[in-house]
């Protein structure tokens, strides 16, 4: 009996390697949705197909399969099938943004206030938030910011004294703590509160 186009093609893309055959009909698939050959939603050929076209063992198959899942490309209903997944979304949780940037961005002026700026010992609260020991020295701002000379932002932020250690020293009436923080310590992490 002839093998089937789809069937010599898919065993064409698995070339010979040293990798263990599950490992191999998994890169096999993978390649097949990479490349768009199989979007989203494609229903993949069932196990009993693959074994036929591929020339491997069902359990060599099932474990390619149930490896694609766990990692997320692929999508298995019982008593239906296994189809390609949606791809995953790759945006951010959430983004910090620069006040000025977004102000200066609809075309409006952007300029600010700075009510405090000194350093203060860290509370047993603020250390814990700053993953630092109580009474470490941490630099404190509050800042008003204002769009066409309305007030629309107060900034009252806590910043690790050991981070960045001139932060006392900046003038924020002319670039805002988020972008001297950008360049001395670039953000890993962040809580966003809106009150």
């Amino acid at each position: 009996m002839p093998t089937p186009p789809a069937a010599s093609s898919l065993a064409a893309q698995m070339g010979e390697s040293p990798a263990p055959l599950y490992a191999r009909v998994k890169h096999m698939i993978a390649l097949q949705i990479q490349n768009g050959t199989w979007p989203p939603h494609h229903r993949v050929p069932s196990e009993s197909e693959l074994v036929t076209q591929l020339g491997f063992s069902r359990m060599t198959i099932n474990r390619a399969l149930r490896e694609l899942t766990v990692e997320g490309l692929l999508v298995r209903m019982q008593g239906v099938g296994t189809f390609v997944a949606e791809p995953k979304s790759q945006s951010a949780l959430f983004e910090v943004h620069n006040i000025a940037d977004e102000i200066a961005a609809r075309g409006h002026r952007h300029t600010c206030k700075v009510m405090v700026l000194k350093e203060e010992a860290a509370g047993s609260e603020r250390a814990l938030a700053l993953d630092m020991r109580e009474g470490q020295r941490v630099f404190h701002s509050l800042i008003v910011h204002f769009e066409n000379d309305i007030p629309v932002q107060i900034e009252d932020r806590f910043v690790n004294a050991q981070v960045a250690p001139d932060y006392l020293k900046q003038d924020f009436t002319l670039q805002t703590p988020y972008a001297y923080l950008s360049q001395v310590a670039p953000l890993t992490e962040g809580e966003h509160v809106v009150e």
